[in-house]
């Protein structure tokens, strides 16, 4: 059986500039792809080994990719790509990111399922009751990804560049830290209070 390894797929690290955001957004689909196969590889782990180290370990990264890192795809290509593409005036093509809009909802219901499983084995615990579908999961969330590769991500050589540079700033700011907000300055103390008086 596959190792399960999963350092061998880290998060991408944040840069204050995208030179291609359209490549980083399909670094993603391979990403998605990385933590599908994993969490399938899992699935046929436990059955033998049950909740192991490897098994904890593999859980929570699959845990933390599609809790964290997924839903800001999502959110690149339901707030930002998927606006601009729009904005072509393209029916066909704005049937097709409705309907990949719609499979977004479909998969983090789908994810719902395999969550519980997964917060069992990132914790050490051999799961209960009946197994998730992890294969429908997977799979479903493959071919997402590739349809998306395949109907909709060509369009975007018909944007702009400034379209585009939107697009990289938008991912960019998804994924920085808030900033911290501006701590009030300090007022003088005094014997009877913060401001000295009574």
């Amino acid at each position: 059986m596959p190792a399960l390894s999963a350092s061998s797929m880290r998060p991408l690290p944040v840069s204050p500039t995208i030179d291609d955001p359209m490549a980083l957004l399909r670094a993603c689909h391979d990403k998605v792809r990385h933590f599908c196969q994993l969490a399938q590889r899992l699935q046929a782990h436990v059955r033998v080994h049950g909740a192991d180290a490897s098994a904890r370990e593999a859980a929570q990264a699959v845990r933390r990719y599609f809790t964290l890192a997924a839903p800001l795809h999502h959110a690149d290509e339901e707030e930002d790509l998927f606006v601009a593409l729009r904005a072509l005036g393209e029916a066909r093509l704005s049937r097709d990111i409705d309907e990949l809009a719609q499979e977004h909802a479909e998969l983090s219901a789908l994810w719902d399922g395999v969550l519980p499983w997964l917060d069992a084995l990132a914790e050490g615990r051999r799961p209960g009751g009946a197994e998730p579908d992890v294969d429908a999961f997977a799979g479903r969330y493959q071919r997402h990804a590739q349809r998306e590769e395949d109907a909709v991500y060509p369009h975007a050589t018909r944007l702009s560049p400034q379209a585009l540079r939107q697009l990289a700033d938008a991912m960019v700011a998804r994924r920085s830290p808030s900033p911290m907000p501006p701590m009030p300055p300090m007022q003088p103390t005094g014997p009877t209070g913060p401001t000295g008086s009574g």
